[in-house]
């Protein structure tokens, strides 16, 4: 597991945060709903991305079994430049780990919501 502050992307505010988790009850015990990832194995010196134009929520991934995610999409792109889709990883059961939210998005894929939900997110290294 990456240390904490090597990574950098997107913080959720706490207002949309707590919106969201009204909107979409976490369906698992460990409740993350946080952030957004770009990059995995940043240094102190890695530059913070900017912030989108656009965010948006554009569809939802759930495992059935014990991992859920929301998908995003920056700016009119759900691709994150490594390959993966950009997601907010919302809740896991025991065991289950964020990261694993990238191979329920490849092995599984992702269904769209009927209508996107727009949010802001802050340049953050977590």
């Amino acid at each position: 597991m990456a240390k904490r502050g090597t990574a950098t992307g997107w913080k959720l505010p706490s207002d949309e945060r707590e919106m969201l988790l009204r909107r979409f009850p976490p369906r698992y015990a460990n409740v993350i709903a946080d952030h957004v990832t770009l990059r995995v194995g940043a240094t102190p010196m890695t530059p913070l991305p900017r912030r989108p134009k656009t965010a948006r929520i554009v569809g939802r991934a759930d495992d059935g079994t014990s991992l859920e995610c929301l998908v995003v999409e920056l700016d009119g792109t759900t691709d994150r430049p490594d390959g993966s889709t950009y997601h907010i990883t919302w809740s896991l059961g025991p065991e289950r780990r964020a990261r694993e939210s990238n191979d329920v998005l490849r092995d599984q894929g992702w269904d769209p919501l009927s209508s996107s939900i727009h949010l802001r997110l802050e340049p953050a290294r977590f």
